[in-house]
């Protein structure tokens, strides 16, 4: 009997990629889908995304999608939210256990696996906590982690420990961070920011950990689907403009999250004050904590009739409301709560084309955007209005040449090029310290 000669399957290759997914309105979750589907592309056969429940999302107040408006993964990657461990007697951490449980499973089934987390906490402390214990059962375990340093890491957590004296804090996600096979941060800014911290705890208590993410932390900026944006579909585009009740260069947009310090008070200040924008309609698209109050500045403000809110705008349709917009503003500030550290939705922009960006000097934003935005200083509504009246009394063809310059600086940031970026710093050659790539 004659049989086929077997062919042997490719040896298993797993990512996993610890962080707050989809439908969490951030752009770090949307960087966590760009490097899951480059993944597969770079022959990793299995891809997990291990993120939070749904009803635990919903119960933290953080902005979220309409869940019928999240893009499909493709196959091969799959979401996974652990159920929470315990119930009431177990006042919290419930999630915490579920999370680090599976993450224990996944690291001691004898594939061989790279773990990256995207905020240090609680991510990449639950990772460092799941390979600790995988290692402690005596199973065969092999993982390669990465953790990658965003802002609110450092100003929500590491920065707030330090101002309230609280070192066990800090050092507990100083010294998970620093456990990680490869620890990144998204930008110089953030990187500085880590090491600035690091040295308060340093000089508080007689630690090292400054000295050590100065010799070992590098920049990875965000990873996004250039694609995406590069390509229109001019059916497309007119389709969701229609349905929005807009059209092209008919209106000014702001697409992040609605919080204080996404600027956007001032940019209701601004937008009204603007000449050229008499006629033009602002879009605030997103959601957040300061939705309500927003709201109500909106409707105070002269140009209360030609501001519109939509906090349901889908993956699809971003692309498409970027690439219509006559200006784009994101006059972002600094916060003890949350700094700018990269600034990816600008990029998004500055890829889609359409109108020029308007934006501040924030945090990592400069890293982001270069010299291809107007800048303008932080809680400044006449500058604001002045840099809108600019944008919009731009010639024709001096539009169109700074919409090419800004995204062939964009392209930098495509998800091919960082993760394979990322995984070069796997290997055992060393990255310059503090290079970004």
């Amino acid at each position: 009997m004659n049989r086929r000669p077997r062919r042997d399957l490719p040896p298993r290759r797993r990512l996993v990629i610890v962080v707050r997914a989809d439908p969490v309105i951030c752009g770090h979750s949307g960087e966590a889908r760009n490097l899951a589907e480059a993944a597969l592309l770079r022959g990793f056969t299995e891809v997990r995304i291990v993120t939070w429940p749904l009803d635990r999302l919903a119960e933290t107040g953080l902005p979220l999608k309409p869940l019928d408006g999240v893009s499909p993964y493709s196959v091969g990657i799959e979401v996974e939210r652990p159920a929470p461990v315990g119930d009431y007697k177990v006042p919290d951490g419930r999630y915490l256990a579920g999370l680090v449980g599976r993450l224990v499973e996944l690291f001691t089934d004898g594939v061989p696996t790279v773990a990256m987390s995207l905020y240090l906490s609680p991510h990449t402390v639950a990772v460092h906590d799941a390979v600790g214990v995988a290692r402690a059962t005596g199973l065969p375990v092999d993982v390669t982690t990465i953790a990658e340093a965003v802002g609110s890491d450092v100003t929500n957590v590491v920065r707030s420990c330090v101002a309230e004296g609280r070192f066990g804090a800090a050092a507990h996600v100083l010294t998970a961070y620093l456990s990680s096979d490869v620890p990144v941060a998204v930008s110089a800014y953030t990187r500085d920011l880590v090491i600035a911290s690091a040295e308060a705890v340093d000089a508080a208590h007689g630690t090292r950990f400054a000295a050590q993410c100065r010799d070992r932390v590098a920049i990875s900026y965000p990873a996004i689907n250039t694609a995406d944006y590069l390509t229109q579909d001019l059916d497309h585009f007119s389709a969701t403009l229609e349905r929005r009740g807009l059209h092209r260069n008919g209106y000014v947009l702001f697409l992040s999250r609605l919080a204080h310090a996404k600027g956007v008070d001032e940019l209701i200040a601004g937008f009204a004050a603007s000449e050229r924008c008499r006629g033009l309609t602002l879009v605030l698209a997103g959601n957040g904590p300061e939705a309500e109050h927003l709201h109500r500045v909106a409707a105070a403000s002269p140009a209360a009739d030609r501001i519109r809110f939509l906090d349901d705008v889908d993956d699809d349709e971003k692309p498409d409301l970027m690439a219509g917009c006559a200006a784009f503003v994101l006059p972002s500030k600094p916060r003890p709560e949350f700094v700018e550290t990269f600034g990816i939705a600008l990029v998004e922009k500055m890829l889609a084309g359409g109108g020029p960006v308007i934006t501040t000097d924030t945090g990592g934003i400069g890293e982001a955007v270069g010299d291809h935005a107007l800048i303008v200083p932080v809680e400044d509504p006449v500058a604001i209005a002045a840099a809108l009246d600019e944008a919009l009394s731009l010639p024709e063809h001096e539009r169109e040449a700074m919409e090419l310059r800004a995204r062939d600086h964009a392209l930098q940031f495509d998800r091919q090029r960082v993760f394979d970026r990322l995984l070069a710093r796997l290997a055992p050659e060393p990255t310059p310290v503090g290079a970004a790539f």
